[in-house]
Formats: C-alpha cells, structure tokens, sequence
C-alpha cells in the first residue's frame, strides 16, 4: 500500500545529474571557465575514520552503493509524506551511472562495488585523506561575492546527492551498508570511497561544511554538535599532553573554564594575557614551548580584536598554531584564514544558521589540520544531526543579507548609546572610541551585529532598562533574526560574587550585550531610547 500511494504521489518522478555543472559537461553544453580557489581536490568526508578534509566542490555525483539505495528505497516507502521523498529521490538518482571526468586521477568504480573509487594517500583507516583530483575548485569564477557563494556552494557545484530538488536532501541513517564483504574490504584498504557510520560523515552535513570551506577559503572543514563541542575538541586533538596554550583575559566563560579547569588534568598549561598584550605573547613564546595561541576576534563581550596578521607571524615565528574563534564576525566580516591563521572556529548556532533553532560549530583550516581533529572528533562523537545540518544550510543562503542589516543596525545603535547621558561606555569595534577600532577597520569589513555597553548605575537600575525593553528577548546568545539582550553578571557570572565578577573577569554589573537581529534599526532605536528614559 505504501508504495501504490507514493507512486500516486509521484507518479513519473525522475532524478538526473546536472550536466551544466558535470566534472564531464555534454558536449553540447557551454563551458563556465577557469574556477579560482585554494583547492584542486574533492574530499569524501565521513569515512571510517577517515579525515578526508581537503577542499573543493566536486561536480562528480557520489554514487552509492546499491546496498544503500535498497535501504533508502525501503526507508522512503514506509515514510513517504516525509523526509521519505527526498530519500527517493536519491535512490531514483543512484541507480544512474556515475560521472567521472575524464581528467579525474580517480579510479574507475567496478560494477561489484558501484562506488566511485579514488587514490589514496596511505591507509584510509588511519584517518588520511581520500580525494577526487582534478574536479572543480570551491568557489567558480563567476562566484564573485560571498553572497552568492553561501546560496550555492556545495549545492549548485555538484553535491554528493544531486536531485532535481534545489534544496539538499536530509539523509537520516545512522549507517551506511555494504552490498558483500569484498566491498567492505575494498573500502577499509582505501580501493574505494564511500560512507561507513553515521557519526563519521553524512551527505547533507557534507554539504554545510562545503559552504564554510567556500567562505572561509579553507582546505576542509568539519562540522559538530555545537561551538563548545569544536572548541574543546579542537583543543584537546591539537595541544599535546603536558602542552602549553595561549589565551586572552576576554573570551566566552565556558571556553575559559575549559582551559583553565579540564585542561590542565591533562597536564595543560596556560598562559592569560589581554588581547593587546603583544609583549606579553612574546614573552609566553619565549619562556615556553607553546603548541597554540587561541582567542576569540572579537571577544565576548567586550568585543577586543587581537592583530591576527601579527599573531600569526609572532606563533609562527616560534612554532606555535593559531586559532581563532570568528564567531562573532563571521566569515562575511572576517578572513580569519587569509590572515594568517592556521585554524579558524565558529559557532554555527549564532549568525551562520541565524534563526536561534539549531545548535552546531564548525572548525576550517587546512587538510592535516583539520584530519587530526576529525580523527579525535571520531572517537569522542558529538556528531551534528543530519537535521541540524539541513537548517544551518538554510541559514546560509540569508547569512549575506542577514549580516549586512546587523552591521548596519548594531552600528547606528552603538553611536546613538554612545551619545545618550545615561550610558557611560560602549563596546563596539566600529566606534573610533574602541582601543581595538583601529585593527577591526584593517582585517574586518563589517563590525558584527552585538553592541556591550553600561548603563550608569547599579544592577538594579540595568534591571530595570532590560525589562523596559519590548522588543529583544532576555535570553542567552545571539546572532540570530531576533534581537536577544542580557545581562553578563547575571546571565553568564551570577555563580561567583560582585568582586570576583569584577576582579577577574571585568563583569560589571551595570553591563549590558546587546545582539541586534534583524528588525527595522528605527524601530529598535525607539525601544531602546525609550527604556533609558524609563530608568
């Protein structure tokens, strides 16, 4: 009954490659030129135990194995109103021949293991890459701007599933299967790329980390659960057992409680120095063998930009890694990577998704880089939902427009608290008055969509300004459609005491972060004049 009633549903539906984007066009079909990027391979991420994290965006359409377009089948049939149709739609389209180009280094795929097959680097258990040489670059020439790139990349370019649906299918499976042993066999001796387990690498998750690598001009990316999850992650796979890091006094508290309480049972030290501090780093470098510098740019919440140009070349100089955590910019607004840094760190769950309803983070950077994380993220899990990573790619084709109204509004409302009696200071790193404004003005386009500013007065009286309030909600996070304020000594610090809020961490109580969404900037400007003139 089922299948009768999809059939009726769809009854003459047809999946196809898209030729127009073919690593092997028809000959018919017009050439779109050169395509520019860093990468001239096409990484098969999720294998088992694999890294497989170079970049690029492969027109080659994945061929699964016949095994799993059987499972999919099945899976759609049972389920067909919903997530079921998209999962026919890709068994529809397996079933087709595989395209590989001609120019491809590839092996061809056998008809036994109905894979496309690639060269290997070593053993594909050891966590090295498997690529496709010679396809597409991530980012086409006649991709000029970072707006058209997060709408297309890993999408229009060719995607491990291709449909004649524009938006990528979720693939919800927790594993992937093998038709006999031999092809298991082929594929853990590195004669064939496929996916293996669900916490290894999924086709839709694929495509989101496509998309960061595009805008982040990096080799690979890796999604994860959340920002947390990739800060921890990245830290524990990068900085060896008794190892030295490097961080800045201004940094989300958790990432900082993680450095300074988890890492060193681990035998991990730390050095704190303020984001200014340059002597400071050098000194840090010079009395110990330090394996990362890692920092936030801008920090949370007071919004410090450290000198990634300078840093890199100072950690370089001396053998250390940098990382930094781009959250609050985003890859619009900064370029963390062409920088000089040699890992860059998002959590998706702020701007990149943008509608304050999934959580994830992503980690970019290099092939080796990222590979060594991926094999530590492999054993420990935190594996993004297949689901999660269907709406941060929807969250994508807005990030552009998104972000340029949050530039915009978080910009005119930082100079008019600037200018209003009853706040004392604000952060923000577009105001020439920030100490940091002028290293955001040389590595950022756009100063970000959150404003930290205090109130003159106590913590009641900033109470009372954030309950006034109509239209953000009081909540924790940001980046998001929805403009969302709190409170820092209360919503991030109210465990610790007045002083120590202060004493250790700037905290005061009359500060508020202020995260613009995406509402009209003169209808927020009238809330929030409004809730000053009731304090």
């Amino acid at each position: 009954m089922a299948v009768s009633s999809c059939a009726r549903v769809i009854p003459s539906f047809e999946c196809r490659s898209d030729p127009d984007f073919s690593g092997n066009p028809r000959s018919d079909k017009p050439s779109f030129g050169s395509f520019s990027g860093k990468a001239k391979s096409f990484p098969i991420r999720g294998l088992a135990g694999a890294s497989c994290g170079s970049a690029g965006l492969s027109s080659l359409i994945f061929k699964f194995p016949p095994n799993f377009v059987r499972q999919l089948s099945i899976k759609a049939r049972r389920n067909c109103s919903n997530i079921g149709v998209a999962q026919v739609v890709a068994a529809s389209w397996s079933n087709q021949p595989a395209s590989v180009p001609a120019t491809s280094t590839a092996v061809n795929a056998t008809p036994a293991v109905d894979v496309a097959a690639a060269v290997v680097d070593g053993d594909c258990c050891n966590n090295t890459d498997v690529q496709f040489s010679g396809l597409v670059d991530s980012k086409a020439s006649f991709l000029c701007s970072d707006g058209t790139v997060a709408v297309h990349a890993g999408e229009r370019l060719g995607r491990g599933i291709v449909t004649d649906a524009i938006t990528t299918p979720v693939v919800n499976t927790s594993a992937y299967f093998f038709k006999k042993t031999d092809d298991l066999i082929d594929f853990k001796e590195g004669r064939s790329a496929s996916f293996e387990y669900g916490r290894y690498g999924n086709p839709t998750t694929v495509v989101a980390e496509e998309k960061i690598s595009a805008l982040e001009g990096a080799e690979s990316t890796m999604f994860l659960a959340s920002g947390m999850c990739a800060s921890t992650v990245m830290l524990m796979a990068l900085v060896p057992a008794g190892g030295h890091i490097v961080t800045t006094t201004d940094c989300y508290r958790k990432t900082r409680m993680f450095i300074q309480k988890i890492l060193p049972k681990m035998g991990i030290r730390a050095t704190i120095i303020n984001p200014a501090d340059m002597d400071g780093l050098k000194s840090a470098l010079d009395k110990n063998d330090v394996s990362l510098f890692f920092t936030e740019s801008p920090t949370n919440p007071f919004l410090y930009c450290v000198d990634i140009e300078l840093v890199s070349k100072l950690c370089h100089s001396r053998g250390a890694l940098v990382c930094i955590d781009g959250t609050f910019a985003t890859p619009l607004n900064q370029k963390a990577l062409a920088l000089g840094a040699d890992i860059v760190l998002h959590s998706a769950t702020k701007y990149i998704a943008g509608h304050n309803d999934v959580l994830g983070g992503c980690i970019s950077g290099s092939a080796k880089l990222v590979s060594e994380i991926r094999t530590l993220h492999h054993i420990l899990g935190g594996t993004l939902n297949p689901n999660a990573a269907y709406l941060i790619i929807r969250g994508m084709k807005t990030l552009h427009l998104r972000v340029q109204q949050q530039n915009s509004t978080a910009l005119r409302m930082a100079e008019v608290l600037e200018a209003h009696p009853k706040v004392t200071r604000v952060y923000y790193p577009g105001l020439a008055s920030h100490p940091d404004h002028h290293i955001a003005k040389k590595q950022m386009s756009g100063f970000g969509g959150v404003v930290s500013f205090e109130i003159d007065g106590d913590f009641e009286k900033t109470k009372k300004f954030i309950d006034s309030l109509k239209i953000p909600y009081i909540a924790p996070s940001f980046g998001g459609c929805e403009s969302i304020v709190d409170q820092p000594a209360l919503m991030s610090y109210w465990d610790l005491n007045q002083a120590e809020r202060t004493n250790e961490f700037s905290i005061r109580d009359n500060l508020v972060r202020f995260s613009v969404g995406v509402e009209d900037f003169e209808d927020l400007k009238a809330d929030v004049l409004q809730a000053l003139e009731n304090i």
